[in-house]
């Protein structure tokens, strides 16, 4: 090759390399207002985002910056927007959970979220004030990776799953906080990527203009597929309440990916996802072309009475409204725990991208899961205290030393291990509320142990799916029965634990997580069941707030922080 040629190869490589490294910042602006939808043909007010239910799918690129614009349009409502699965490095204060990390944006007001996407993955982000995620506040955010990734794919689609109510969450919630207590119940829907089929002749003395099956918006949900291609689907659950067994007919789905980790490939029929969860799964077209198949999803670990949502997987070039000529395929039993928990210990780091954990912790934290009383209402709890927000945002109290804004006795590391009975209805139902936190050692290993009981009814116990914000953690080990802290701590997975940032604990069963202290700022842990954490079932950890920037004067302006807010 001659000189000039070289020089002009080399130019080229380097701007290649420039153009890789190059992260950019990604701008929406989001206007968040009530709407008239019928996503399974009943007609309700929904929280829209730009007009739209699930909201706009963000895309970026690893190391990309996002920045949204939210104009809160919901004129009666406050609002906050979590970015679920984001840690937020550098940037607590945009977490966008109201009461620990902000004030909440007022009606009318705009706010501006910042930050930076620094993992390749499927993430969400949904509402994080009262019980508003489940009115229809929620979407997808695809981050691609900037190096190859493991696995190759022709063509990459988004499924968020969800359950659907008819009743408002101000209904809802007045229900949960009565005496006697009112549960919100099983949901009417399913909804597949927002959409499902409510039957109408079920509401009798519902007119056509509130329910109808004709009505577009409620169309099935299709996927329309080429034959003989590899489909990444990335599936994700914002269900409000119910774990959920997701299945393609007549296909085999790979699991690659979960919560931004890869997974070590395994197959499975239908996939079991919580509340919260993200799932990649390969799927190869490779069936009979000449017809459709359902998509179908099911409530399980609940006695389902909510009918399953059913969508289409259209081959092409298949009419997308034909259906299949065979009935949906039956779900698992509903009672049925053994293929959950299988699942479960099936989801292992991929081989060439295991991140170790540290061999021991410093602090193990068990957090026994229980329903109880407090004056008569209802609540959930953790070691016997339910969780209650405070008015003034953990986050701006800690750091700009606000006395008096939450109660100072952290909540217990454990509870009364030898005398408990998890397996029935506790002989004292009776329980306190407390805003106090678990303060962390910076930089430090911490292990929770999420213990599973009784609820208040006999021979009964939930699944719980836990997210933590601001972190990943790894995922140890899951069990039956009460955890013993002697004999289950050396059967721990630490070869190669999956990462995680959300996961069950099965009934009348535990799950031991590992993370590292290592994001200065105070971050929620919570049960993703919008009822259960409105009832009081979460807590908070700060670590390093000494640590953390200047807070921007926008997350201001509530509880004891109304001088603070400042232009």
């Amino acid at each position: 090759l001659q000189l000039p040629t070289l020089l002009i190869l080399c130019f080229f490589l380097i701007l290649g390399n420039f153009h890789k490294a190059e992260a950019r910042i990604r701008h929406h602006k989001w206007e968040v207002k009530y709407e008239f939808r019928s996503p399974d043909c009943f007609k309700k007010l929904v929280i829209t985002i730009n007009g739209k239910t699930p909201g706009p799918t963000i895309q970026a690129q690893e190391g990309d910056t996002i920045v949204v614009q939210v104009n809160n349009s919901l004129v009666t409502e406050n609002l906050s927007i979590h970015w679920h699965g984001i840690r937020q490095i550098g940037t607590p204060w945009f977490d966008g959970t109201e009461g620990v990390t902000q004030c909440p944006i007022l009606p009318g007001d705009t706010f501006i979220y910042q930050f930076v996407v620094d993992r390749p993955g499927t993430y969400l982000y949904h509402a994080h004030y009262g019980m508003q995620r489940e009115a229809g506040l929620y979407g997808m955010i695809r981050v691609a990776p900037r190096d190859p990734e493991p696995f190759a794919y022709d063509l990459d689609r988004s499924i968020i799953l969800n359950d659907w109510y008819h009743k408002s969450t101000y209904e809802q919630a007045a229900g949960l906080s009565s005496i006697p207590f009112q549960w919100v119940g099983e949901p009417q829907s399913l909804l597949i990527h927002g959409k499902g089929r409510f039957n109408c002749s079920k509401s009798p003395s519902v007119s056509t203009d509130v329910c109808d099956t004709s009505n577009p918006q409620c169309s099935p949900f299709v996927q329309t597929v080429i034959p003989g291609k590899t489909y990444r689907l990335r599936i994700a659950s914002l269900t409000a309440l119910s774990a959920l067994s997701f299945e393609i007919e007549g296909h085999n789905m790979t699991v690659v990916e979960a919560d931004g980790h890869y997974v070590e490939p395994f197959e499975v029929k239908n996939l079991f996802i919580y509340s919260g969860e993200t799932y990649s799964v390969l799927v190869k077209t490779d069936q009979d072309p000449s017809r459709n198949y359902w998509i179908t999803s099911n409530v399980v670990s609940r006695n389902r009475t909510t009918p399953p949502g059913l969508g289409m997987f259209n081959y092409y070039p298949n009419h997308p409204k034909r259906s299949p000529p065979t009935v949906p395929p039956s779900p698992p039993a509903w009672d049925d725990v053994e293929p959950r928990l299988a699942q479960s210990l099936s989801i292992k780091a991929r081989q060439g991208y295991i991140l170790k954990p540290p061999t021991t912790s410093d602090r193990v934290i068990v957090l026994l899961n229980t329903q109880n009383n407090i004056s008569e209402y209802r609540h959930w709890s953790v070691n016997n205290v339910s969780f209650t927000l405070p008015h003034t945002p953990y986050l701006i109290s800690l750091k700009e030393n606000i006395t008096g804004a939450f109660d100072p006795t952290p909540p217990p590391d454990g509870y009364d291990f030898a005398n408990y009975d998890i397996f029935s209805v506790a002989s004292n139902a009776n329980a306190t509320s407390s805003s106090g936190i678990y303060r962390l050692k910076f930089n430090t290993t911490v292990d929770i142990i999420l213990q599973n009981a009784n609820t208040m009814n006999k021979n009964n116990s939930e699944t719980h799916p836990w997210h933590l914000h601001g972190h990943d953690f790894w995922v140890l080990g899951y069990g039956k029965g009460k955890f013993d802290v002697n004999n289950d701590t050396k059967k721990y997975n630490l070869e190669n634990p999956i990462m995680k940032n959300t996961v069950p604990v099965h009934p009348f069963g535990w799950t031991a997580l590992r993370f590292r202290t290592d994001n200065p700022g105070v971050w929620a842990f919570h049960c993703h069941i919008e009822s259960h954490f409105y009832m009081g079932m979460g807590v908070v950890f700060e670590e390093g707030i000494e640590r953390v920037g200047k807070l921007p004067s926008s997350i201001m302006g509530c509880g004891q922080t109304r001088g603070f807010h400042r232009p």
